[in-house]
């Protein structure tokens, strides 16, 4: 025990673990990014009294859309989720879903409608082979921290699956989007979502066809109630 103290200690001194935005070196109670980049560093997204975080026209039974920060092109946030989502960083995940999370327990709507129900968090699923490929879902890592922080449980995995290897949608027009993700999604486990009111975790709300799609598979089989929870908002 005292030589693995050691030898963490001379690593940190030699290899100190530093911001994955700022640089700057953390604290010992900060994991990736630093409390102050969290806090101050991007432009929050959300607008009090609205359900739509840009009055974006919302289908049916979908009851809020909720993002935490706006997206910045070519800014830290893009790099921050870039890191994320192909460089494996899976603890910058975490550290930004305890963030989004923290701000769902503060939008009194959201607060409002979860109160005695049954809620899940649904991270939107890979497609097999992309999960394969990357090796991990980072809409998960998302989740896992909303989840520290509103104590709500991440569904069943698979009981949601991805059956439409869509490519990115980056570029596409809102048409070729939606045309794009049509039958992407298929619930599984009907039952574990049956009368659930499910949080839809992703990283980047932009045209809302993706989470869109997903809740409309999610009100076919009865699910209660759909909201959606992005990380950034494009």
């Amino acid at each position: 025990m005292l030589f693995k103290r050691l030898t963490e200690g001379i690593l940190e001194i030699l290899f100190p673990k530093v911001c994955t935005v700022c640089g700057l070196r953390l604290a010992t109670n900060e994991n990736f990014v630093c409390n102050n980049c969290l806090e101050s560093k991007f432009e929050e997204a959300y607008q009090p009294g609205k359900r739509s975080t840009r009055d974006i026209m919302l289908p049916e039974g979908v009851y809020l859309q909720h993002a935490l920060w706006n997206f910045d092109k070519g800014g830290y946030l893009q790099e921050v989720l870039h890191q994320l989502k192909y460089n494996r960083l899976t603890g910058v995940g975490e550290d930004i879903g305890r963030q989004l999370g923290k701000s769902m327990l503060r939008h009194p709507e959201f607060m409002n409608r979860v109160k005695g129900r049954k809620v899940r968090l649904l991270p939107v699923p890979l497609h097999p082979k992309k999960y394969r490929m990357r090796g991990y879902n980072q809409a998960f890592y998302i989740a896992k921290g909303v989840a520290e922080v509103t104590n709500l449980h991440i569904i069943d995995k698979n009981t949601v699956q991805r059956i439409k290897n869509t490519g990115t949608q980056t570029g596409y027009s809102l048409e070729k989007r939606r045309k794009n993700i049509d039958g992407a999604f298929k619930v599984t486990v009907p039952e574990k979502v049956k009368d659930v009111l499910c949080v839809i975790i992703d990283d980047v709300f932009t045209t809302g066809a993706t989470t869109f799609e997903l809740s409309s598979e999610l009100k076919k089989i009865g699910c209660g109630e759909i909201m959606i929870a992005t990380v950034a908002q494009a």
